[in-house]
């Protein structure tokens, strides 16, 4: 069973990698790298600070940054302990794929799509009352992890699971963040 899944996995890896064309590489170079999305952090930074000023959108920032870091350590500890290998590595499906980058790391999970997920969602959490249409962040960590499919660094699987525990990991620290965020400013 949970060949048959690894298996499917690989060959639907293949098939959305082989979709890719040079033509498109610049720009799915340029999205899966994390510095030129900064200035989408710089708007939601703007939008906290404009949504609830400076002292408690200043911990709503101190939060999202311990947030990212967090999530960081955290997939590399998920990775160094599944240590399965990046597409771009297996010699199974390594001279299948288009690889335009060479990454050296373990797959599982991706920490694209699980920390670009569980910013976005807490994102969306913290910002849904003061911003209709802050759910269009969502979009984000989509292209963002679809990029790293694209790419041929990543699994689908571990896309899914990524994303997957993002958004499980937003909900949690969105629930903690809540019951500080009450105590000092609403409380």
């Amino acid at each position: 069973m949970l060949d048959n899944l690894i298996h499917l996995d690989k060959n639907l890896l293949v098939f959305l990698n082989n979709l890719g064309s040079e033509q498109w590489d610049p720009f799915w170079l340029v999205i899966t790298n994390q510095i030129y999305w900064s200035p989408l952090f710089i708007f939601i930074f703007y939008l906290t600070i404009k949504g609830y000023g400076w002292k408690r959108g200043g911990i709503m920032i101190l939060s999202m940054i311990l947030l990212v870091a967090f999530s960081d350590q955290f997939t590399n500890l998920i990775k160094n302990n599944v240590q399965r290998l990046r597409p771009n590595n297996d010699p199974e499906i390594m001279h299948l794929l288009r690889t335009l980058i060479n990454p050296q790391s373990y797959s599982f999970t991706s920490g694209h799509a699980t920390t670009s997920t569980f910013f976005s969602v807490f994102v969306v959490l913290l910002l849904k009352d003061k911003y209709k249409y802050i759910y269009f962040i969502l979009f984000w960590p989509l292209i963002f992890a679809y990029s790293r499919l694209y790419l041929g660094v990543h699994f689908p699987i571990d896309i899914s699971a990524g994303i997957i525990l993002g958004a499980t990991l937003a909900n949690i620290y969105y629930f903690f963040f809540k019951k500080i965020d009450k105590r000092f400013f609403l409380g």
